[in-house]
């Protein structure tokens, strides 16, 4: 872990437990001044709201859609804030708790920050009405109460992404909007709605247990519904995703293409044509000497044109090595790195470490990938006065790493580039003409080391990339309603 994640890491804990902190004190004090609002009801909705809690709905970037909203909602309307607040502390209950996914500390935290905002939206409705009152007192009140869990709960939320991403406060609450203001309100009148039913059946002495299943399974059956939309949704755009890339890709091979053969190029005038020259210009000496009659002559002019001769001969194979390296050839990706490596760290006072293994990719992204690779040795050998090189080719899940490290002068990675050294830039649009993410880390006297992640999503049976960050819940709508978790572990 780098000192910036470190800093981020230990900022994000303070940040937690001055949120814990203070929330478990009142809660308790407040359970502690008014046990009265102690009821056996209680454990009922604890459970449901945990079993609830339980099937989350994935979203992007971590991001979580709550099922349990509408329920804690209708907690808050008919409970009393504290015993609301309960309801939401314990029965949050969350997966990866289960996993060891997250902390302790941050477990606590999520299930604080619910309580807190269940807690404020409990004590606005009742300030303003009960839920036995009629429909047009108890649904504006109940409305404003889901206001309210959302202007409570949301701040902690973006605070803590801003803290543990290094965005600013106002990136945070943009990233955690979805849709327009018209669609937001729609969604919390809504949700306002959904929880004061679910309240209002409950306290019917009729319906009471009732309530719950008929409330929850309509949104367990919208759970099935969403999933199903955001299959299609998220196929469409993979498909768009990789047509775009298709294109980009055709591009840069062409691209690739054209540098080879400007590169032949120049290796034929500059090195090829100049020993031939050479060679027409000592035979024509020869046949001079031969006719003057000076055999010593001759025979020096003869060895001259063998060692001329031995010299084309080298480049000419040589040249044939890197064309058949460059396209990979039928060996792979796997074997044109090896390869690669033994001929350039022969002579080169580097000592190799590598891991190579074949990957399943179609060759032109393998090409791609040994491009990188090539570069980044050529760069340890050249730039870094290097001692030792490693290199990591693997498969982790749904992606293939490729990792390029050594041990030499190092650079200041915060800082601009090399002057005149456009390498870095060449393998970073490498990398993501295939969809894959380049990082780079290296300081003065430490070193160099790249990684490149590619996703497989180039083969058959194909897995979707795992995505680590911020850990939030919204209701299942187009708006977010109050964000429920944050933070993977």
């Amino acid at each position: 872990m780098t000192r910036q994640k470190r800093g981020r890491a230990l900022a994000l804990a303070s940040f937690e437990l001055c949120v814990v902190l203070p929330v478990i004190s009142l809660l308790a004090y407040l359970l502690i001044r008014d046990p009265d609002v102690l009821q056996v009801d209680l454990i009922l909705w604890i459970v449901v709201t945990a079993g609830v809690e339980l099937v989350p709905v994935p979203f992007w970037r971590g991001l979580q859609i709550s099922m349990g909203f509408p329920l804690l909602l209708a907690a808050g309307l008919l409970f009393a804030p504290p015993a609301a607040a309960l309801v939401a502390f314990v029965g949050s209950f969350d997966p990866r708790e289960f996993r060891r996914e997250i902390t302790v500390l941050r477990a606590l935290f999520n299930r604080c920050q619910v309580a807190l905002s269940v807690l404020a939206a409990s004590a606005a409705f009742h300030s303003l009405a009960s839920v036995n009152r009629p429909w047009l007192v108890v649904l504006p009140a109940a409305i404003l109460a889901a206001g309210i869990d959302y202007v409570v709960n949301f701040p902690l939320v973006a605070a803590a992404v801003s803290i543990a991403y290094g965005d600013s406060y106002l990136q945070a609450l943009k990233s955690m909007r979805i849709g327009r203001s018209f669609e937001f309100l729609v969604n919390y009148i809504g949700l306002g709605f959904v929880g004061t039913a679910l309240a209002k059946l409950y306290a019917d002495p009729y319906v009471h247990l009732w309530s719950l299943p008929s409330v929850l399974m309509p949104l367990m059956f919208a759970r099935q519904m969403f999933f199903r939309s955001r299959a299609l949704e998220e196929a469409h755009k993979e498909l768009q995703d990789r047509e775009q890339v298709m294109r980009a890709l055709s591009n840069r091979m062409a691209e690739e293409r054209q540098d080879e053969r400007a590169q032949i190029a120049a290796y034929l005038h500059d090195d090829l044509a100049q020993l031939l020259f050479r060679l027409s210009l000592q035979v024509d000496v020869a046949k001079r000497h031969l006719r003057s009659g000076d055999a010593g002559g001759t025979e020096a002019d003869l060895e001259a044109i063998r060692e001329t001769k031995n010299r084309t001969s080298e480049l000419v194979r040589a040249l044939i090595r890197d064309l058949h390296r460059s396209p990979l050839g039928r060996s792979g990706l796997g074997e044109a790195l090896t390869s690669f490596i033994a001929d350039v760290g022969e002579g080169s006072g580097a000592v190799f470490h590598t891991t190579v293994g074949d990957v399943a990719l179609p060759p032109a992204i393998q090409l791609l990938i040994y491009h990188i690779a090539r570069e980044a040795v050529m760069n340890s050998l050249k730039h870094s006065e290097a001692s030792n090189v490693w290199i990591d080719l693997t498969e982790e899940d749904s992606q293939v790493l490729l990792t390029i490290g050594d041990d030499g002068v190092g650079f200041d990675s915060g800082g601009p580039g090399p002057e005149g050294h456009f390498g870095l830039t060449m393998m970073r649009e490498r990398a993501q003409v295939a969809g894959g993410t380049f990082l780079l880390d290296s300081a003065p006297g430490d070193g160099v080391r790249i990684e490149v992640r590619f996703p497989k999503v180039w083969t058959p049976g194909d897995l979707t990339a795992g995505n680590e960050g911020v850990e939030r819940e919204i209701h299942p709508v187009a708006e977010p309603a109050p964000a429920r978790e944050v933070l993977s572990a």
